[in-house]
């Protein structure tokens, strides 16, 4: 009888490691250290899948509360109490009193982190570090540092554009590719192939522009940071550009050399660039400044991974009550297919691949989909006032009312007192009325 095992993602991992241990591709030092685990651990689940199988790598506590937590009314109590009696106190002094006072002994993280939560403590701001220079990695794909420069690389001959620039931290290998700029679907169509050509590496090290950070919501991932994520990869965001100096350095020799190895080639566009990569300027740099010797390369391998659908843009629609989704102001309307329809009111997955073909998913299930026309109004001929002192003929002074004001009385006046008659520009000046004065005058007796 089979048995069905869930896993996560990152115990597949885990599974996946152990198997190139046990087939002697990786010794427990260097499998702890791709999926970033102390050796004890790695001795530990190595132990466990030899004798459970599959199932000894699903965590012990799945589906059951922590044994550490605190119980949910010590954090209500705690969280009421700062509210009413210290809602000016840090942790760590908040901390201290309620164990001297209420009897509640917490820890100092433990209240920090209950009080950011709770919104209620927004930390305050630490000493800068004291610096100082970091060992290289002993693996390769331990550490990869990653960046993009901008730079008149063709001295003139042709726009500026972008080169993206990876290098391994252990090795000093680089990979290369010139793009007109470091956006986003540049920066996927890099890491594809990176990791269609030596494996997923274990940690990313990057910098914070907006397409490997969100600094305005730390929790949001970018396009690329989800990508990351699918596979497992650790991002680190430099705060600095000292902190990824070494590839802040291979910028620098690249904006020496290559440029003059460009000039000499008389290269000035992207493409032919590229191929110069490819061809010859890559594989050279690496023999002359990579260091492979002795290294183990703990790339994990990317066989049975649909990179389309990992590196691509994807966004989160609500299905209608007619099976149709919007995206941009077009409708598009889902198709019955072999896979399940989803239900009205349900999320969908919409991605747009690198090569701009559009995919839709439902619990990983591709959907047929046909996008509909745009809905199109129909163009009204011109509308042409036939009034003569109408205020599209005419402009006199004032606002748009006060001219309509004036153009209907106007009509009004021509039509209904003169009968359609020209408008006199003259007036007749009106008798006068006696005054009493002068009648009192002229009826006096002699």
């Amino acid at each position: 009888m089979t048995e069905t095992v869930t896993m996560s993602s990152k115990e597949r991992e885990h599974l996946k490691v152990i198997s190139r241990i046990e087939a002697g591709e990786l010794t427990v030092a260097e499998a702890a250290e791709s999926i970033h685990l102390t050796e004890r651990q790695m001795y530990r689940l190595l132990r466990r899948h030899r004798h459970e199988g599959d199932r000894g790598l699903i965590h012990r506590l799945r589906g059951r509360r922590s044994n550490l937590a605190y119980a949910a009314e010590v954090r209500t109590k705690a969280v009421r109490l700062y509210r009413e009696l210290y809602s000016d106190y840090g942790p760590t002094l908040f901390a201290e009193k309620l164990e001297f006072y209420h009897d509640l002994k917490i820890s100092r993280q433990t209240a920090t982190r209950w009080l950011i939560e709770e919104s209620l403590w927004s930390g305050s701001r630490k000493k800068r570090p004291h610096r100082k220079k970091r060992q290289r990695r002993d693996c390769i794909g331990s550490l990869i540092q990653f960046d993009g420069s901008e730079h008149d690389w063709f001295e003139g001959r042709a726009p500026k554009c972008t080169l993206l620039v990876s290098i391994d931290d252990a090795s000093n290998r680089v990979m290369l590719r010139f793009t007109p700029t470091e956006d986003t679907l540049h920066v996927l169509s890099f890491w594809r192939d990176y990791v269609a050509r030596f494996g997923i590496p274990g940690e990313v090290y990057t910098d914070r522009d907006s397409v490997y950070y969100d600094n305005n919501n730390t929790k949001h991932l970018t396009a690329f940071g989800l990508a990351m994520t699918r596979l497992g990869v650790h991002l680190i965001h430099a705060h600095s550009p000292q902190a990824k100096g070494r590839v802040e350095r291979s910028n620098r020799t690249h904006q020496d050399r290559l440029i003059k190895y460009l000039r000499e080639q008389n290269v000035s566009s992207i493409d032919d660039a590229n191929q110069l990569l490819e061809r010859f300027f890559t594989d050279d740099h690496n023999r002359r400044f990579a260091h492979t010797d002795g290294l183990t390369d703990i790339h994990r391998p990317a066989r049975g991974l649909d990179l389309n659908n990992i590196f691509c843009l994807q966004e989160t629609r609500q299905v209608h009550n007619d099976w149709t989704v919007s995206l941009n102001t077009r409708f598009i309307q889902l198709q019955r297919s072999d896979a399940p329809l989803p239900p009205p009111r349900s999320n969908v997955m919409l991605r747009r691949w690198l090569d701009g073909s559009l995919h839709i998913f439902w619990n990983e299930h591709q959907l047929k989909f046909t996008i509909l026309p745009p809905h199109t109004r129909p163009k009204l001929p011109p509308h042409r006032p036939s009034t003569l002192h109408h205020p599209w003929r005419s402009k006199p002074a004032g606002g748009l009312r006060t001219q309509r004001r004036r153009a209907d009385a106007l009509d009004f006046y021509r039509k209904r007192m003169y009968n359609n008659a020209p408008i006199p520009t003259t007036k007749t000046p009106k008798p006068k009325k006696p005054s009493l004065t002068t009648s009192t005058k002229n009826n006096a007796s002699p």
